[in-house]
């Protein structure tokens, strides 16, 4: 049984997206989705620096287009993708990524919901200087109610004994001096606020706007959501959760969990991929992972197909 899964915000890096501009209907795709967002989607992801794509209000339709576009590249007929998986889901605003590919979504639709997603967080992580920061080592229990002593949000349990922690600088500033019993180092991230917190309730009420112009199919797979690992069935309940999930912690464990349940064999995770294929090696032993990075992955990821779809 295969799962495709798709990563969130932190994964994208300069120039990721050059080689994939190469292969047919990308640059075209890329192009008309930048004129949907009026964003640069291409000049972004092949000429953007560190810090401009690590803006959230570029970061996080770069990287839905990115995840779209790759897996477009998967199948020669994009309707056998539905036929083909056993299940899909996508960590924070890869549940975007995720949802149009499981056809709850078009994917003009998705990306112009991500761009109102991006900008709405962006406006909330601009109310207080916030941040995240990423746990190594410890027990999750133990790590969960020392932050919560702190007044930090454990933002994303990740399964394979990873745990990001959210709040202010000034929180995060005390974790780093005061870490939780087995912690061997906090490390800050790379994003430009607490996702999935409270700080992030004026960015729901945003998107919750944004989405009422939208109607959603139903997913034509399995759809793991990352609020509690489970599979929903209406796409009117993954629009809800979508827009929800900005501010409640990311259960990406709990997916892990689920797809241990549903039976997978494979995993392959869509460009940019790696993060949630290095949580799999770790917390889904004997199951078969491949992180789309750029075409040179297509072969193998089609041959990973064609044994476990």
């Amino acid at each position: 049984m295969l799962v495709l899964v798709a990563p969130g915000q932190g994964a994208q890096t300069p120039g990721f997206l050059t080689p994939w501009l190469e292969l047919p209907g990308v640059r075209g795709a890329l192009e008309a989705w930048s004129d949907a967002v009026q964003l640069d989607l291409v000049r972004y992801g092949t000429e953007g620096d560190a810090e401009e794509i690590r803006d959230t209000a570029v970061a996080q339709p770069l990287l839905v287009a990115a995840g779209l576009a790759s897996a477009s590249t998967l199948f020669d007929d994009p309707a056998e993708l539905p036929r083909k998986l056993g299940a899909i889901a996508g960590h924070s605003v890869g549940e975007l990524t995720a949802a149009a590919l499981a056809g709850v979504l078009s994917d003009e639709e998705t990306v112009r919901l991500v761009r109102a997603r991006g900008l709405a967080m962006a406006e909330a992580a601009a109310i207080t200087e916030t941040g995240m920061s990423a746990l190594l080592g410890g027990d999750p229990e133990v790590s969960v109610a020392h932050l919560e002593k702190l007044g930090l949000t454990p933002a994303n349990i990740n399964g394979a004994g990873q745990i990001v922690a959210a709040g202010t600088m000034e929180q995060l500033a005390a974790l780093n001096e005061d870490k939780p019993e087995g912690v061997r180092k906090v490390v800050p991230l790379k994003v430009a606020g607490a996702f999935h917190t409270h700080h992030m309730g004026p960015a729901v009420e945003k998107l919750a706007e944004a989405a009422k112009e939208l109607v959603p199919g139903d997913p034509k797979l399995t759809y793991v959501s990352n609020k509690d690992g489970r599979a929903v069935a209406t796409g009117a309940e993954v629009l809800e959760r979508l827009v929800g999930q900005v501010a409640n912690p990311v259960r990406w464990d709990l997916c892990m969990e689920t797809f241990k349940e549903l039976g997978v064999t494979a995993l392959i995770e869509v460009c940019p991929g790696g993060t949630l294929t290095g949580l799999a090696k770790r917390a889904l032993p004997g199951v078969k992972t491949l992180a789309l990075k750029t075409p040179d992955d297509l072969d193998a990821a089609r041959e990973l197909i064609a044994e476990h779809a």
